[in-house]
This record gives structure tokens, C-alpha cells and sequence, in this order.
């Protein structure tokens, strides 16, 4: 088992990553003083829940834990607030009090709803992540929480840290192939914004991750979490640096709102969006090399690179002017400046966001 820390003062945190460790799920529930005394609700999806929620209910129940659990329907639709209403009633009835903990036991989806009723309830409870997926490795470190608006994605959240993060990559067996590849897509933002050599790792480890090797599943994962980690120590609120984060979701967000939250999963969104901001740095003055190595690894991890031809331009804009990073006709755009490395420009205009996507719609 491999450990990281989110460094937040009194708030610091570890995330716990390798194979078949949530088989130590409650003796590392009691280490991170989880209450026993008071009840604990599982939330997840209906595809997790068919595969491991009796067995982790059964481990906290042999714990000594008083286990509940509530199952919405898998998918982006159900980042929302009837469904975050649904969890708050499940979360009544089970009895929960202020030393209660909701665990997110999924995907990002899961994770995003369940920690933003763990920061509401009560007005706030402990959460823990127990992600599932492997796009999940971002969404469930660094204590952003949310549902979405029908006309803009995660506009309706919070700042709510987890207790700790346990991610057993034996969880990832279930997965389907295209979950597989676009959790992918995190993965190796991840070195896009940070790190060139661990790019460089996944551009030649590609097929053993596609094949989910372990070794090189916890590798990436934790390379991927420990740049999470990193930035997310030195600005928790995004009022700076954990903006770079966001490389391929400002125009990858608007996507999915496009889409109605199905026909892209986010993976895929933020693959094309990852090279419209590749295409925006070269028009920009970067070298050409930032947007061919960025598609070409992509393509090669099996990821979309195209923006679909029937997906309306001036939706998307309007999509992105209800996004938080909009602002004065001006967005907020993450740019790679070379592999590895990326600036913040507040300076994007309308203009050059339509060229983009016209690019975007030509590129194979």
C-alpha cells in the first residue's frame, strides 16, 4: 500500500493507493477516527453497488460500523439537486448526527453528490472516497464538491475536504474499456500541466495501462495524485495556482453541458478539450510540437481528439459564458506552454475560442 498526504494543516489528509486494501477498510476507519457510535451512509451508483457494496458493507458491519446505504442511478444526471435532496432524505432517515460520516463509494459523479451532502448536511459532516474508476483519482482528492445546473457544470458546490482517501485498484477489474480510457484522460493532465517525464511514462507504459497492470496502474495513479496533491496544498481554493488544473475543462465542461450530460463521458470531454487549448497555445506563439504531442498521445491512449460536427458552436460559447471562469466577454483559459508546463490566461476572447472549435471539428 502507497501513501500521500494532502498537506492542509489541521485539515491534512492521506490518500492510501494498492491493490486489495479495502480489505483494511475499518481498521483504517478507526485509525482515522471514523465514529463507530454514530451511523455511517454508503452512497454509490447502481453499477458499483451490484459489484461491492454488500462486500463493503459486510467489513464495516464486522467493524463494528452501523452501515446504511443509498443508490441513485449511474451517470452525470444524477449530479443534481432532486437527486442531492434524495440523498439528504436517505441521510435523515438513517439517523445521521453531526459525528456521522457519508462515505462516496464510486466514480466522480458519486464522489462530487455525496461529498457536497456531507458539506451540507448538518452544515457539514465528515466524508470519506472510496473511488471506483480511474477518472476518479482526480475528482476525489482536493475537496471539490458539487452538483450541476442544467445550464452549466458544477456551478452548485462547495470546499469540503475528505477524511481520508482509500483507493483500491482491484475496484478497477469491473470497469469497461471505454470508462477505462477516459479515466485516462485525468491521468495524464496530470503531467501535462506538471510533469514532462511522467508523461514521457505514460506515452510508453500506454498499452500496460490500458491493459490495467498493476504495477503500472499504481505508479500512474499515484504520480497522478501526487500532483493533485501538490497543488492543491498550496492553494485549496483555487484563488491562484489550482486553476491549472482545469487544463481541458473550459471548453470541456461546455461539451458535456451541450450534451446533456450523455453523450460525452467527462474523460472524453476534457480529451478534446486538452487539445483545443493545445490549439489555442499554438495560435498563441508556442511551438507547433505542444499540439501534436498532445493529440498524438491522446489518440494513443484511445481518447477522442475531434470535437463531433453536429455539436453547435454557439451553444457551446453560451455554455462556457455560465461557466465560473467567464468573465467581462474574457475566459479563463489553462495553456500549455511546452509538455509539462502551462500557463493561466484570463485573456481569451470569443473570436478565438470560435476558431478553435472550428479546428476542432476538422481535426482526426
Amino acid at each position: 500500500m502507497m501513501e500521500l498526504k494532502v498537506e492542509l494543516g489541521e485539515r491534512t489528509y492521506p490518500i492510501y493507493i494498492g491493490e486489495g486494501i479495502l480489505q483494511d477498510i475499518s481498521s483504517l476507519f478507526v485509525k482515522h477516527r471514523i465514529s463507530e457510535l454514530s451511523p455511517v451512509l454508503i452512497v454509490t451508483d447502481e453499477h458499483v453497488a451490484a459489484v461491492h457494496l454488500e462486500r463493503v458493507t459486510q467489513l464495516l458491519q464486522l467493524g463494528g460500523f452501523q452501515v446504511h446505504s443509498y443508490v441513485i442511478a449511474a451517470g452525470e444526471k444524477s449530479k443534481s439537486l432532486t437527486v442531492f435532496e434524495d440523498v439528504i432524505t436517505a441521510a435523515l432517515e438513517a439517523g445521521l448526527d453531526r459525528k456521522s460520516t457519508i462515505v462516496a463509494l464510486g466514480g466522480g459523479v458519486v464522489g462530487d453528490l455525496a461529498g457536497f451532502v456531507a458539506a451540507s448536511y448538518m452544515r457539514g459532516i465528515k466524508f470519506v472516497q472510496i473511488p471506483t474508476t480511474i477518472l476518479a483519482h482526480d475528482s476525489s482528492v482536493g475537496g471539490k464538491v458539487a452538483v450541476n445546473h442544467r445550464l452549466a457544470k458544477n456551478i452548485i458546490g462547495a470546499f469540503h475536504q475528505p477524511e481520508l482517501v482509500l483507493y483500491d485498484i482491484a475496484a478497477l477489474r469491473s470497469l469497461p474499456e471505454r470508462d477505462v480510457i477516459a479515466g485516462l484522460s485525468e491521468v495524464i493532465k496530470h503531467g501535462f500541466i506538471w510533469d514532462a517525464n511522467f508523461v514521457a511514462w505514460i506515452d510508453q507504459n500506454a498499452w500496460k495501462l490500458l491493459a490495467l497492470d498493476s504495477e503500472a496502474l499504481e505508479f500512474a495513479l499515484y504520480h497522478g495524485c501526487r500532483i493533485k496533491s501538490i497543488v492543491v496544498s498550496q492553494d485549496e481554493r483555487e484563488n491562484d495556482l489550482r486553476a491549472i488544473l482545469n487544463l481541458g475543462h473550459t471548453i470541456g465542461h461546455a461539451l458535456e453541458a451541450v450534451a446533456n450530460y450523455n453523450e460525452l463521458m467527462h474523460g472524453e470531454a476534457i480529451s478534446i478539450g486538452m487539445v483545443g487549448a493545445a490549439l489555442l497555445s499554438v495560435a498563441l506563439g508556442n511551438p507547433e510540437h505542444i499540439y501534436t504531442e498532445t493529440k498524438r498521445i491522446l489518440q494513443k491512449l484511445g481518447l477522442p481528439t475531434q470535437l463531433p460536427v453536429h455539436f453547435d458552436n454557439e451553444k457551446i460559447i453560451a455554455a462556457m459564458a455560465h461557466d465560473k471562469k467567464f468573465n467581462a466577454g474574457l475566459m479563463t483559459f489553462i495553456i500549455p506552454t511546452e509538455i509539462g508546463k502551462v500557463e493561466i490566461n484570463h485573456q481569451v476572447t470569443i473570436d478565438q475560442i470560435k476558431s478553435v472549435l472550428e479546428q476542432l471539428k476538422r481535426e482526426a
